[in-house]
C-alpha cells in the first residue's frame, strides 16, 4: 500500500485527535492577529482559505507568494495552501521591493499576501490578486468553514513550496521542495527533536526561512502549541517562555545571543531566568563560538542542539544533539563536541571528499530550482546534491571548515557575496572589490568589503555603506570596508576569496560563522 505524503496530513491529525486544543497563540496587539485558537478553528480556517482561492480561480498548482513576518495567518497558510494542492511562496520580507518583486514575478504567482506593516512599501508589487492581511481586508481568505474544497489527487511528488535563496548569483534561485520532501523533513527534524504533544513551541525563527526549518509541520502533527513572535527580542523571548510554558525554539546564533544579554540583565536585576531544565534550543544558520555554546548551558540551562542543512535540503541534514555518553563531561569539552555540524539524520546518506567538498542524498533534497535547470543539474550531479561547503570527519561527526561557494551566512540569512560586490562596482570611486564573510560573535559572520579605489577618488567608508543600503537590503550590506591597494589575484587574474578570508578566521578550526 502507497499513501501519498503531504502536507495537509499533518494539520487534518492534529484537528481530528487534538480538536479542542488549544493550537496557537498569536503576537497579540497587531492588525490581523487571531488571538488564542484550537486546532478545529486553525483546521477550519485552512479549509476557508482553500475554499476562498478556488473561488477566486486559483488552481492546484498556481503559486501564492506571502511577504510577512512570523504570524497566525502565515501558520494557517502553509495548510490552507499547500494542504490543498497550491504552492506556497514564502518571501523573506527583509528584501527590498525590487527584490521582492522578482520573486513575485519570478515564481508566477497569481496570488500575493502582503502584511499591513510592508503594504505601503511595496506598492509597486503586484500580482493577479493582492491581499492585505489586516483581518479586514483578508476577511473572507481567513473565514472558518466546514465547507469541503474541491479534493485534491495528492500528489507526494507535486512542489509544496517555493523557497529563494541568495545563493551564488545576484539573483535568488527558488528552491521547488515538494510534498514529500517537506514531510519526511519534518518527521525526522521531529523525531531527533523528541517533538511530543507537550510541547510549546515558540517561532523566534522565521517562517519564511525553508519553511520555518519544517517546525510547523512537526509541531502541528503532534498536536503541540505554537507562540508567534513576530520579532527577535530577547526579554521577549524569555517572558514569552515563563508565561507560556515553552519548551522549544529555534534559530541563528543571534537569537541565542539576545536571550544570554536579556538573561543577564535579569540575573543583575535579581529576576528569574525561565526555561532551565526544560527548554531546547535548536540552532542553525550558521556554527556559533563554542563559548556561546557552553553559555546556552550554563547561563540559561537549556539544552543546546545543532543542526546543519540547506533550504534545497528542506533543510535537515546533520544534526548533534548530545548522547547520554556526554552527560558527565565538563561544560566546555560538552560545548566544543556541540560545535560541529553532526552526524546524517535519519536517512540521510553524507559524504566528505577528496577535496573536502560535501555532498548529501536524502529523501527530502529538493527537486530542483523553479525555471533554472542549468542551476539544478550543477547542484545535484551523479545522484548526489553539492552542498558548496567543505569540511571533515572527526569520528561519525561533521565539521563545516569553509564554503566553497561565495555564500556568506550572517544572522541565518544567505547573503550572495557577488550581489554584494555588483552594488559596489556601481560605485563610480570603486576600482576593484571583493566581498567575503569575517567571524562575529553575534552573527556568525558579518559581511566585510575589501574595497580598491579608482585614481583620483575620494570615498569613505560611511557613504560606501550607504551607498549598499539605498540599493539591496540592510542585512545584505557590509557591516565594515577595508581600503587596499590592490587585491591578489592568481596569474590567470581570479581572485581567491579563502586567501582573502585567512587572517580574519587564522587560529579558527573553520572558515565559515
Amino acid at each position: 500500500m502507497r499513501v501519498p505524503l503531504t502536507i495537509g496530513d499533518f494539520l487534518a491529525r492534529a484537528a481530528g485527535v487534538y480538536g479542542d486544543r488549544e493550537a496557537l497563540v498569536d503576537e497579540p496587539g497587531v492588525p490581523g492577529s487571531l488571538g488564542r485558537i484550537t486546532y478545529t478553528q486553525l483546521h477550519r480556517r485552512a479549509r476557508g482559505m482553500a475554499c476562498e482561492l478556488e473561488r477566486r480561480g486559483v488552481a492546484p498548482g498556481d503559486r501564492v507568494a506571502i511577504v510577512s513576518p512570523n504570524s497566525g495567518r502565515f501558520l494557517v497558510s502553509f495548510f490552507g495552501v499547500s494542504g490543498w494542492g497550491r504552492v506556497l511562496v514564502p518571501v523573506n520580507y527583509r528584501l527590498t521591493a525590487d527584490e521582492i518583486r522578482y520573486v513575485v514575478e519570478h515564481s508566477g504567482a497569481s496570488v500575493l499576501l502582503v502584511d499591513p506593516e510592508y503594504d505601503e512599501a511595496l506598492r509597486g508589487v503586484d500580482a493577479k490578486v493582492r491581499i492585505v492581511l489586516d483581518g479586514e481586508r483578508d476577511a473572507a481568505l481567513f473565514a472558518e468553514t466546514d465547507e469541503t474544497p474541491s479534493r485534491w489527487a495528492g500528489d507526494e511528488d507535486a512542489t509544496a513550496s517555493i523557497n529563494y535563496t541568495s545563493g551564488t548569483t545576484a539573483r535568488p534561485k527558488g528552491v521547488q521542495l515538494t510534498h514529500r520532501n517537506c514531510w519526511l523533513n519534518a518527521a525526522m527534524l521531529g523525531w531527533h527533536l523528541g517533538v511530543g504533544d507537550r510541547d510549546v513551541y515558540l517561532h523566534t525563527l522565521p517562517m519564511f526561512h525553508a519553511n520555518g526549518w519544517g517546525m510547523p509541520y512537526a509541531i502541528t502533527g503532534m498536536g503541540g502549541r505554537h507562540v508567534v513572535q513576530r520579532k527577535v527580542d530577547g526579554e521577549e523571548i524569555l517572558r514569552r517562555i515563563a508565561a507560556e510554558g515553552v519548551t522549544v525554539l529555534a534559530g541563528a546564533p543571534a537569537v541565542v545571543a539576545a536571550a544570554l544579554d536579556a538573561a543577564a540583565r535579569r540575573r543583575a536585576e535579581g529576576a528569574e531566568v525561565p526555561g532551565r531544565g526544560t527548554v531546547r534550543m535548536v540552532v542553525g544558520g550558521a556554527a556559533p563560538p563554542t563559548a556561546l555554546i557552553e553559555r546556552v548551558g550554563t547561563d540559561l540551562g537549556w539544552e543546546f542542539v545543532q543542526a546543519y542543512g540547506l533550504t534545497e535540503s528542506a533543510p535537515l541534514l546533520l544534526v548533534n544533539r548530545a548522547p547520554w555518553e556526554w552527560d558527565g563531561l565538563p561544560a566546555d569539552e560538552r560545548a566544543r563536541r556541540l560545535s560541529r555540524a553532526g552526524v546524517p539524520a535519519l536517512g540521510v546518506q553524507f559524504r566528505v571528499a577528496e577535496d573536502g567538498g560535501l555532498a548529501a542524498r536524502a529523501n527530502h533534497v529538493f527537486a530542483g530550482y523553479w525555471n533554472q535547470p542549468e542551476e539544478t543539474a550543477e547542484a545535484i550531479r551523479d545522484g548526489w546534491f553539492h552542498t558548496g561547503d567543505s569540511g571533515y570527519r572527526d569520528g561519525p561527526y561533521t565539521v563545516i571548515s569553509d564554503r566553497q561557494k561565495d555564500v556568506i551566512i550572517t544572522g541565518g540569512e544567505n547573503v550572495s557575496s557577488l550581489e554584494v560586490e555588483d552594488v559596489l562596482y556601481r560605485h563610480p570611486a570603486v576600482a576593484e572589490v571583493a566581498v567575503i564573510g569575517v567571524p562575529d560573535a553575534k552573527w556568525g559572520e558579518t559581511v566585510k568589503a575589501l574595497v580598491v579605489t579608482k585614481p583620483g577618488t575620494d570615498v569613505d567608508e560611511r557613504e560606501l555603506v550607504d551607498f549598499c543600503r539605498a540599493a539591496m537590503a540592510h542585512f545584505k550590506c557590509p557591516r565594515s570596508i577595508e581600503f587596499r591597494d590592490a587585491l591578489a589575484r592568481t596569474a590567470t587574474g581570479k581572485l581567491q576569496k579563502f586567501k582573502l578570508r585567512e587572517p580574519y578566521w587564522a587560529g579558527r578550526d573553520r572558515r565559515v560563522g
